[in-house]
């Protein structure tokens, strides 16, 4: 599916094994697609793309990094009790890179460049989570894209499935997990599913067999995202910062729920 030169089709995007699972859907929910692709830049490879994208995925990088992380990362992680780990502290572009860099074969000697990168530039002297460290090449992915195509930058958002779903549940936070120890918690995922599904997602869709390497997880927190580029497209969606910080390179920086 793509758009026309308006934007009658929203995109939820989640960073997925492989690349990223997408979910493609109209204003209402009446058509939800499932849709596999290797690098982000394939969304938007066919006519003009969605005609707005919310990713799970830190977007704007900065220079230099406060306490715990970017300002939006600070900022959500007080509104979600114990899902506040889910909230990943992201360090300075040059550690993000360092971290992705592709001439570099050791994953190893890349944590460590990141994590000197990173202590140098943030204000606590702090190190690389090894949690965040795995989605630098994603990060990278669509960091390098938006620099591309700076005319996208008014389609493409930053969200975040448990701030979404936050705001589903009546903004609170949920008290039940995805995960345990690595391995889906069913009770986790039929509360996500119910919010989903309060939100106007139909429960098919929720429930459609999945195409490797889209795990159930991955779905979820897509349709989480799609949730959210919906209240974008109607102007209903908040933002954290608000308004959102840009990065030196005029990228906005914000989670948007």
């Amino acid at each position: 599916m793509s758009g026309a030169s308006v934007d009658p089709w929203l995109a939820g995007v989640d960073g997925c094994a492989g690349g990223w699972a997408i979910a493609l859907a109209d204003r209402n929910f009446t058509t939800i697609a499932l849709r596999h692709i290797k690098s982000f830049a394939e969304l938007f490879s066919h006519s003009e793309g969605p005609g707005l994208a919310a990713v799970d995925m830190p977007i704007g990088l900065p220079e230099q990094t406060g306490p715990k992380g970017r300002t939006p990362e600070r900022l959500v992680r007080s509104l979600l009790g114990a899902r506040q780990s889910s909230v990943f502290s992201i360090p300075s572009r040059a550690a993000v890179y360092a971290g992705a860099d592709p001439h570099e074969p050791n994953e190893r000697t890349r944590f460590l460049r990141a994590c000197d990168i990173a202590r140098a530039t943030s204000a606590q002297g702090r190190a690389v989570a090894k949690q965040g460290f795995q989605i630098f090449p994603k990060i990278v992915d669509i960091d390098c894209f938006l620099q591309r195509r700076r005319d996208l930058l008014h389609r493409v958002f930053e969200a975040h499935p448990e701030v979404a779903f936050w705001r589903m549940n009546g903004s609170k936070p949920l008290a039940e997990p995805k995960k345990i120890k690595g391995r889906l918690s069913q009770v986790g995922i039929e509360l996500r599913a119910r919010l989903l599904v309060g939100a106007g997602v139909p429960a098919a869709t929720i429930d459609m067999a999945l195409p490797r390497p889209v795990a159930r997880d991955d779905w979820i927190d897509a349709l989480a995202s799609l949730v959210v580029a919906r209240r974008l497209a109607r102007r209903e969606a908040i933002s954290f910062p608000s308004p959102p910080e840009t990065d030196r390179l005029g990228i906005p920086i914000a989670i948007w729920a």
